[in-house]
């Protein structure tokens, strides 16, 4: 097949994960003495990578003490004649976080680093390194790609359980040997405390991994920054660090559940009085570029995460951010509305990148679904959280920002566009089509569901007629907030084969199990 013309990842990384897997333990978790070098910086959170492009990529490291980032990288994992980078020096201002951006590097190649924090005082002291890999972007279209996404990580009060492997499903992703990893948000649960135990049905009793800022819903800097450091004490999530390079974007709980531009909130508990969730946003964005190698364009007063990652010529990422720029959770019945879910500037930028886009496949990476219904009634109002609000009829209120993007990719002939999306905590594929629909300026289309990675999942949404979805396949449990450790824990997988130019989407459980399986013909402007 030729989709991979290099070594598998895990058998490259066996050899450096294994000398380093004693280091990326932090501290109170068990990490091993023998290896500990008294004094010198420790990476005890691992590595990541993150945007890779076809010669370029981001890589980031947690420091337990100020010191100077420095990364190299080879071609093997032996390190001959490595390249050397030195990036910023990690302090209390970034919470010892730091990422530095690797450029030059050749294409659709294994690329081996290890990371090393040296004193600021002494460059000569520094701590065991710490490894990882990734593969970056072809420059051939024959090599082809692969990738998987999902979202939603310690959601709903389930959290690290040891007992069950803790997030298990980032091994079986791992398996899958994927190019890169897109979560499609909800990263943390800033909202949603994490007690020692939780009951299950039947008397059984689910144990979670407790620390103090995720004993209480975040409202500080040092909060949020303790919600994104608790998904990295999972071993499971630290060797998938180490090899898979991801694509982060954000949704509503990396903040608090269905925030918006805007709203005030809180009665006192367990939200103070008036407090803006404004506020609240700023400080989580401020740990979310801390916690993540992201690409944000320079200068942007808003932090700005909407952003496209090419990755060769078969794939472009469209990465949207349906939480900063949105207008206020209501109805969603007005007849007129030119903020929507993505705003205006974001919305005209993705036309823009769409219509320039030469990749064969155009993903669109949205952090809510299109045509499910997902409901945020506040004191008997019938407010809506998404995109649909249940009316079958023409547009209303947000939907009439996606119909202008849909009617724009149809009149411009723009081919290859699929949306993945999580969010709603359970899988799903939808197809589009203007024969079943309302609206009927647009070509079909696919909507691909997933999630979630290890939080409650919950009964399937309503779909709303407007875009005409026919849900052609789904599952989800019949009781709501169902635990990790009873499964409906899912993942996506895209497969982009470089001969022939098919995307194959198969729907997988946290084990690896395919339950669902399409493959989308290139070239065509709908499916």
């Amino acid at each position: 097949m030729s989709h991979r013309p290099f070594p598998a990842r895990r058998s490259v990384l066996r050899g450096s994960l294994v000398a380093s897997a004693a280091l990326t333990l932090p501290v109170g978790l068990g990490a091993a003495p023998a290896f500990a070098r008294s004094g010198r910086p420790q990476a005890g959170w691992g590595v990541q990578a993150g945007d890779v492009s076809a010669d370029s990529g981001l890589v980031w490291v947690r420091s337990d003490r100020p010191a100077r980032m420095i990364v190299e990288t080879a071609a093997t994992e032996s390190f001959r004649n490595p390249r050397r980078w030195h990036g910023p020096l990690l302090g209390s201002g970034t919470d010892f976080t730091g990422t530095t951006r690797l450029h030059g590097l050749p294409s659709g190649e294994q690329i081996h680093y290890r990371v090393l924090l040296a004193d600021p005082d002494d460059p000569r002291r520094t701590g065991e390194p710490v490894a990882g890999t990734f593969r970056t972007a072809p420059a051939r279209r024959r090599q082809g790609v692969r990738f998987v996404w999902s979202g939603d990580l310690a959601g709903q009060g389930w959290g690290i359980n040891e007992s069950i492997g803790g997030y298990r499903i980032f091994d079986a992703m791992a398996k899958t040997d994927p190019d890169f990893f897109l979560c499609s948000g909800d990263n943390i649960y800033a909202d949603g405390p994490i007690a020692a135990t939780a009951a299950l049905p039947g008397g059984g009793i689910y144990r979670n991994v407790t620390t103090e800022e995720k004993s209480h819903v975040a409202t500080t800097l040092a909060d949020y920054r303790g919600n994104f450091r608790y998904n990295l004490m999972d071993s499971a999530l630290r060797r998938f660090n180490a090899q898979v390079p991801n694509i982060i974007q954000w949704d509503d709980h990396e903040v608090r559940n269905n925030w918006y531009p805007g709203e005030v909130i809180g009665t006192g508990t367990p939200y103070p009085a008036g407090t803006r969730l404004d506020d609240l946003a700023l400080r989580s964005r401020q740990a979310f570029s801390e916690y993540f190698p992201v690409s944000t364009v320079s200068g942007r007063p808003d932090g700005r995460i909407y952003r496209t990652v090419h990755h060769g010529p078969l794939l472009d990422v469209f990465v949207l951010d349906m939480r900063t720029y949105r207008n206020p959770n209501s109805p969603d019945d007005q007849t007129v509305d030119p903020q929507g879910i993505l705003g205006r500037e974001q919305l005209e930028w993705l036309k823009r990148e769409l219509a320039k886009s030469r990749a064969v496949w155009k993903v669109i990476a949205n952090d809510m679904p299109l045509g499910l219904v997902v409901p945020d009634p506040v004191e008997g109002k019938a407010n809506f959280e998404a995109v649909a609000q249940g009316d079958p009829g023409a547009p209303l209120g947000r939907e009439l920002q996606i119909a202008e993007l849909l009617r724009f990719i149809k009149h411009r002939r723009i081919t290859g566009t699929v949306w993945l999306t999580a969010d709603v905590h359970h899988t799903s594929a939808q197809h589009y089509d203007p024969s079943r629909a309302a609206f009927k300026d647009f070509e079909p289309f696919w909507e691909f569901v997933s999630g979630p990675l290890n939080a409650g999942a919950f009964p399937a949404s309503a779909l709303d007629g407007t875009f005409g979805p026919d849900r052609v396949f789904v599952k989800a449990p019949v009781t709501s907030n169902v635990s990790p450790a009873e499964g409906y824990q899912f993942f996506g997988e895209v497969d982009i084969d470089g001969d022939s130019g098919e995307l194959t989407v198969r729907l997988r459980e946290y084990d690896g199990t395919v339950l669902f399986t399409r493959t989308l013909q290139p070239g065509r402007v709908g499916q």
